[in-house]
């Protein structure tokens, strides 16, 4: 089967609000093969997210994956920096996402981060983006059972990121402006602080 390809920045239906997987639709082989093929999509590309529109279908649906292979060219240090662990395949429907603040390992601190996110509908560019430290998602799985999750750090990062798409926004919208690079220009601040970074480019 054909894949299908992947929306860019400027087709409507990445600006437009998703529409709730109606009731008769959870449990359905329509609804998983769906939710099959857009795992097959973000693993092709690769990435670590996809949300239905960015496949162009406009419901409220996201798989996450974040697996040890795609994060092999960080550091320890920068992996803890971020927050970043592996975490297991996992396909929302209908989230609602509520935000947690600061992390369990720092409560009581600003309760939000600032790194470089890119965005498989956004290709070919990256921008600094500040987000929740800590989220709590809830919403079904393709079968109609309950998915609860609260996350930090860049799993965290990564549900802001698809529950946006959900609501029509992109991470362009957040983004520090003057911050925006080529993923190729970005190499030279990846690994650094950013603080640094913000420091060089005047954000």
């Amino acid at each position: 089967m054909k894949l299908p390809k992947i929306v860019q920045a400027g087709d409507p239906v990445l600006r437009t609000a998703a529409s709730p997987v109606p009731p008769e639709m959870i449990g359905t082989r329509k609804l998983k093969d769906l939710v099959a093929t857009m795992v097959e999509v973000m693993r092709k590309a690769p990435g670590v997210g996809l949300a239905a529109p960015q496949i162009g279908v406009g419901l409220q649906i996201m798989v996450l994956e974040d697996a040890e292979a795609l994060m092999g060219k960080l550091s320890t240090e920068d992996r803890e920096i971020r927050g970043r662990a592996p975490f297991p395949l996992t396909a929302i429907v209908n989230p609602t996402l509520l935000s947690l603040g600061g992390s369990v390992a720092s409560p009581g601190g600003a309760g939000r981060a600032t790194f470089f996110e890119g965005c498989l509908s956004v290709s070919g560019y990256m921008a600094l983006v500040e987000r929740d430290l800590r989220v709590e998602v809830s919403g079904l799985d393709p079968d109609g059972e309950p998915v609860h999750w609260v996350a930090e750090g860049w799993p965290a990062r990564i549900l802001q990121h698809e529950v946006d798409h959900l609501r029509g926004t992109l991470y362009v919208d957040r983004m520090l402006t003057r911050s925006l690079c080529s993923n190729d220009e970005a190499q030279r601040w990846i690994g650094k602080p950013v603080a640094e970074v913000r420091a060089a480019l005047g954000v």
